[in-house]
């Protein structure tokens, strides 16, 4: 199995493989800093959560999904409460035909077990029967059906600071308004712009945050009572009412799924 934290540097140029495959898990929260690099990435995890940051948005990633970052696109991660997971590699010249955009995929069981499979080998050229099992990885990468995850940040800087404000503190219960004022923006710029550069209203955009914000706790092993308190909510019902809307699942149920 490959190692984790192998340095991609030295792993860019023509000699190397047009796919590889890290794996690895462990109990402690990792992180990594905004970077790039030449090769595509796509991870995921087989346990546990995972937050992407990109420059467009923040991603929580649950386990039955898989995270697209073509070459070049700066992005970090982190991980939350127990987590085992992998990072296939794809060369430049084999990323033409693969989304040009980050996206989230729903990670099929052919993809999960081709993956696996390739998370064994050495990083080495590719003999003929793991080429065709690279093929079918970067197949899934191009047909798989992309989901509407995470949080997206507006592009106007006022409201990128009210965004970014939010997603450190979901908690923080002022109105519309009061976030109007604290960025220096009239309260109708605030709410027209706000559905136009994200896809959300205000008020939903900051529910969302929350929950994003509830799913990592809840894979720390956070109580769902305790969760509620600390994102504002009124009483656990109601989180738990707005959760099973959003996620057609209770916390409890959310957990166990991430758990096995």
């Amino acid at each position: 199995m490959s190692h984790w934290n192998l340095e991609l540097d030295a792993r860019d140029s023509a000699d190397e493989p047009v796919l590889f495959v890290m794996a690895g898990s462990g109990v402690e929260e990792r992180a990594t800093e905004p970077h790039q690099h030449a090769r595509g990435q796509l991870f995921g995890s087989l346990r546990g959560l995972l937050t992407v940051g990109l420059e467009n948005g923040v991603w929580v990633v649950p386990a039955i999904h898989a995270v697209w970052i073509p070459p070049h696109h700066q992005h970090s991660g982190r991980t939350h409460g127990p987590f085992h997971g992998w990072s296939a590699y794809v060369a430049e010249s084999a990323c033409d035909s693969l989304p040009s955009q980050p996206c989230a995929l729903r990670i099929s069981g052919l993809l999960r077990e081709a993956v696996l499979r390739a998370s064994q080998w050495p990083i080495a050229p590719l003999d003929g029967p793991k080429s065709r099992v690279a093929d079918v990885i970067l197949d899934e990468i191009r047909t798989l059906p992309v989901e509407q995850l995470g949080l997206p940040l507006p592009r106007e800087a006022r409201l990128q600071r009210i965004a970014r404000a939010l997603i450190a503190n979901p908690a923080d219960d002022r109105d519309l308004e009061s976030w109007a004022a604290w960025a220096s923006v009239s309260s109708r710029t605030l709410s027209r712009r706000f559905v136009a550069e994200t896809g959300f209203h205000f008020t939903a955009w900051r529910q969302r945050a929350r929950l994003m914000r509830s799913l990592e706790m809840l894979a720390s092993g956070m109580p769902v009572t305790a969760i509620a308190l600390d994102l504002g909510y009124s009483t656990a019902s109601a989180y738990i009412a707005l959760f099973r809307r959003t996620f057609a699942e209770t916390p409890a149920a959310f957990r166990l799924r991430l758990q096995h």
